[in-house]
């Protein structure tokens, strides 16, 4: 179609003509028309669209009574041969030999402008060619089908705004009515599609919640009996139990970054405990407290504070009542008599990089890392030779030498932490900011590395210092400010065959 503007007159579609003054419809005789009646019942969703789309295109251009009739040789009336709207039973036409009636309607060039028409029609036909299609996708496509839909409602709003007839305006109303309607049915398609989504996503997690905690479940019946303390006679790490929180640490929460722990030597006549909350910069060792039993700590008596003006870091633990940590700015790494609170020794450790160059996974200033366990202590750390990959060195506790290192494969950058449990280097990567996974060991005695999965949760965001402690089996972590432990299950060594 063109419009009715300076004389042009544009390609007819199928049985309808227009030009300046009178546009021409061919329309099928009734003979023609009985003949699909039988299949009028099948009638698409797509004719429901389409039919008020076509008797607005016949209506709309003007009124009844400004039609002006063109008789021809051979006149008949239209309304004879094939139903036809009311508005259009006067209209005089002519009969070819295919049985098809012509009938030319005059228009007057003041009405709407048939730009408007063409718009109508263009969205009418996409929306007819994309309906079937539309309604066998996703939540997307309903969307896009919808807005399409509301401009074409909002374009049949301002043809009623025109001048026409009462019959027009009735049929405009119809048509606005089914588009809305039209809309209305594929929005709620839409969302109910996404109501099952969710619900499904729902299902899902509770689930998925039931199989972690069935898996949990099975896990501690099939637990070994406990391990003795000091003892190595288990098959690795199995599992580890529900934070238990104790208690804030003695400086208050601003002070989020810490380390605490228990002499990590297997002593059974040692009971001490040690809490070292850094400075508010996250950085500085300066103070620490000691405490001779749990219950002393627990209820913050009977305990001893110190002043420390060299520590960096959270990576410090406790070895046979000496405290290890990194000497302040340097890769030096230093011990101090806790009886006393004199520092004892300091030496270098070759090659390992310090000042944040390879710290963990949102814990900042932890190059050197210190841990204790059975097998005696140890100090985590990367160098620039080995790329930031994790290096697990054994310390001679009296002089601080390296006495063997071991490389990993594993980039510390990317660990949350490491501890280090009868020589096996457990490590942490966040999952969440509510839990962890030990997702790799390596095993100093035979240098073998493996991947697991043990979940570990946690109360708030952040792991800071991380100790074992080989008299009770438990892990001691400082968690944004809140000293927090774990119990920590083994695996059960197979029987070994007599020799």
């Amino acid at each position: 179609m063109s419009g009715l503007d300076g004389g042009k007159q544009g390609g007819p579609g199928p049985g309808m003509e227009i030009n300046v003054s009178s546009f021409s419809i061919s329309l099928p005789s009734q003979h023609q028309i009985s003949k699909s009646g039988s299949a009028r019942s099948k009638m698409k969703p797509t004719m429901a669209l389409q039919i008020p789309l076509l008797l607005l295109l016949l209506v709309l251009p003007g009124q009844p009574q400004s039609l002006k009739e063109e008789s021809t040789p051979s006149s008949v009336n239209c309304d004879k041969n094939q139903p036809a709207h009311e508005l259009v039973k006067s209209v005089p036409g002519s009969v070819d030999e295919d049985g098809l009636c012509h009938c030319v309607v005059h228009l007057p060039n003041n009405l709407i402008s048939l730009n408007q028409l063409e718009q109508l029609q263009s969205i009418a036909q996409e929306l007819m060619d994309k309906y079937d299609q539309e309604l066998s996708r996703e939540a997307p496509t309903y969307s896009l089908l919808r807005l399409e839909l509301e401009g074409a409602r909002e374009l049949v709003t301002q043809l009623m705004a025109k001048d026409g007839g009462n019959e027009a305006e009735d049929l405009l109303s119809q048509l606005q009515s089914q588009v809305a309607n039209a809309s209305l049915t594929l929005k709620l398609l839409a969302e109910s599609d996404q109501r099952n989504l969710r619900a499904y996503r729902q299902e899902l997690d509770v689930l998925e919640g039931r199989l972690s905690n069935c898996e949990r479940e099975k896990c501690q019946e099939i637990s070994g009996p406990p391990v003795p303390p000091g003892s190595c006679a288990h098959a690795g790490l199995q599992k580890v139990s529900r934070p238990l929180v104790v208690q804030l640490n003695w400086r208050g929460f601003s002070h989020k970054a810490g380390v605490w722990g228990r002499d990590a030597a297997p002593d059974l006549d040692s009971s001490l405990y040690w809490v070292a909350p850094l400075s508010s910069g996250d950085r500085y060792f300066d103070y620490y407290r000691l405490y001779k039993s749990y219950d002393d700590l627990v209820l913050m008596k009977n305990f001893v504070e110190r002043t420390m003006g060299y520590g960096d870091g959270s990576g410090n633990t406790v070895y046979k009542n000496f405290m290890y940590f990194n000497y302040y700015g340097t890769r030096d790494i230093a011990k101090v008599n806790l009886s006393s609170n004199t520092l004892v020794l300091r030496r270098t450790l070759p090659s390992a990089t310090y000042n944040n160059r390879f710290s963990y996974a949102g814990v900042s200033w932890k190059d050197i890392d210190f841990a204790g366990d059975e097998k005696g202590l140890w100090v985590l750390y990367a160098t620039e030779e080995s790329k930031g990959n994790l290096v697990v060195s054994r310390l001679n506790t009296s002089t601080l030498e390296v006495e063997k290192t071991w490389r990993t494969s594993q980039y510390k950058p990317a660990m949350s932490g490491a501890f280090m449990a009868c020589g096996v280097l457990y490590a942490l990567r966040p999952l969440s900011t509510r839990q962890e996974e030990i997702f790799y060991a390596f095993d100093t005695t035979t240098g073998r590395e493996r991947h697991l999965s043990i979940l570990l949760d946690k109360m708030l965001e952040t792991l800071h210092g991380i100790n074992y402690s080989p008299l009770d089996h438990k892990l001691y972590v400082y968690n944004d400010g809140y000293l927090i432990n774990y119990d920590l299950s083994f695996l059960t060594l197979k029987h070994k065959q007599s020799k």
